[in-house]
């Protein structure tokens, strides 16, 4: 016997419009084992009812780059003063772009025809 779809089930066939997102809101966020860290962080130790154990923690981090340990030390940086930043280099040279095509054999007008070609077909992306 042959079974026969439903309208419904024919829309649901059909592929989404551009630019709409089968799942508009994404993925949903759950952060439940950094939750539950924090919650266990801050009871108190046993038998310590005003220290907790995130105290505890870092004093036993604290001890660690007192006693050599670099990791512990990196740790305690990037958690208070905040990650290094990276050293990028940079090339500021300017070059003469009339050279750079005569050495290449272009023809100056070719590569203004070019450019203004490529600020045409920018401007119409961003309207």
């Amino acid at each position: 016997m042959q079974r026969r779809n439903t309208e419904k089930q024919l829309a649901n066939l059909r592929p989404f419009k551009p630019g709409q997102s089968g799942n508009p809101n994404g993925r949903p966020r759950k952060a439940l084992l950094s939750d539950a860290l924090r919650r266990q962080l801050a009871i108190a130790l046993p038998g310590m009812s005003e220290r907790t154990q995130a105290e505890a923690i870092a004093a036993a981090l604290i001890r660690e780059a007192i006693d050599g340990n670099v990791q512990a030390a990196r740790e305690i940086g990037d958690r208070t003063e905040g990650k290094p930043a990276q050293a990028i280099a940079l090339d500021l040279e300017v070059s003469d772009w009339r050279q750079m095509a005569q050495s290449s054999g272009l023809e100056i007008n070719e590569i203004i025809a070019e450019a203004q070609l490529l600020i045409q077909s920018a401007q119409s992306d961003t309207d």
